[in-house]
């Protein structure tokens, strides 16, 4: 137990140390800008980002359904806004384990198709992300060598997946891991594979990503900066791969070094690096945490009982049926 809450704390403190650093080194710059800070960019940025996580809400039914769990928007948005705002408190991405229970306890779904379905989704993510960020990359020059590798990695991997699901089926095995593993890469293969899913599921992809580079644009455009778009785009890319690694909970500390960083290798002085990082974050992650509470309220009670079993059991407290 208390390497668990040690966990918690050391990455925390983490998170916290990183932001306080960055903000200590702006700390005046960042008063005069919020003087003459464009404020309805800032309205605008919210209501993007807010937007987008209704287009996460659609894709992740579409990827229910391909599963044979029937949702409505509502539903499934709720379902990402909790786990989401979980993954703010938690480190490791432990929070996205909650959408399980609230499959099984709200859908009766299996386990495995709640597993199938975060794969499916984090896959898109994530080859979506890095096919953007090379793509940026043709339009920034003298970027750091490590920045190919962070991207082309993840296109790489996700290569390989996608070729492995295509044998998925082909195979069978008396283990029970393996079976289950089986199991799970044809849910995938069913979810991610058809026409309609890539399509479907590339085409939102690519729009959920491109509103979230429009949400740093606007907050760019609120301190009335001029950033040229593929940068951001670039910066956006390079915090959320960077972010993937769960070093904090929800990213928070090493997503705006990663921003700030890309900025500055382009040219954006530091002090304004780090505003448009910190506050690009802090609307992002306000959104989230406001619309994981409504959610909350939305299931009920209930899910604070699921997210404590989550993080204490892993699986021991509402049992979803079956495999």
């Amino acid at each position: 137990m208390w390497r668990k809450i040690s966990t918690i704390i050391v990455s925390t403190a983490i998170a916290v140390g990183i932001i306080a650093f960055m903000l200590f080194r702006i700390w005046d710059d960042l008063l005069v800008a919020l003087e003459h800070a464009v404020w309805y960019y800032l309205l605008l940025a919210s209501l993007v980002c807010l937007a987008a996580w209704w287009v996460r809400g659609i894709r992740y039914r579409s990827i229910l359904a391909s599963l044979g769990i029937p949702v409505g928007v509502n539903f499934s948005t709720a379902c990402i806004f909790v786990s989401q705002t979980a993954n703010l408190i938690v480190p490791a991405r432990l929070g996205d384990l909650v959408r399980i229970f609230i499959l099984g306890h709200e859908k009766h779904a299996p386990v495995s198709k709640g597993i199938s379905s975060l794969v499916v989704e984090r896959v898109f993510d994530i080859v979506t992300v890095a096919l953007l960020g090379a793509i940026s990359l043709l339009f920034v020059l003298d970027v750091p060598d490590w920045f190919y590798t962070l991207i082309l990695l993840p296109l790489a991997a996700g290569a390989v997946f996608f070729a492995v699901l295509l044998f998925a089926g082909k195979h069978t095995s008396e283990n029970r891991i393996i079976r289950t593993l089986l199991t799970i890469m044809e849910q995938i293969k069913d979810a991610s594979l058809s026409a309609r899913a890539v399509i479907f599921l590339s085409g939102s992809s690519i729009l959920i990503w491109l509103m979230d580079v429009t949400v740093c644009v606007f907050i760019v455009m609120m301190f009335q900066e001029v950033i040229p778009f593929a940068v951001v785009v670039l910066a956006i890319v390079v915090g959320n791969l960077v972010k993937a690694v769960p070093l904090t909970p929800g990213g928070v500390g090493t997503y705006e070094l990663a921003l700030a960083l890309t900025f500055t290798l382009a040219g954006v002085p530091a002090a304004d690096a780090a505003m448009i990082a910190v506050v690009d974050h802090l609307v992002k992650n306000l959104i989230t945490l406001g619309g994981g509470i409504a959610s909350i309220y939305y299931f009920g009670g209930w899910v604070l009982e699921s997210i404590k079993s989550a993080f204490e059991k892993r699986f021991g407290g509402i049992k979803p049926g079956g495999v």
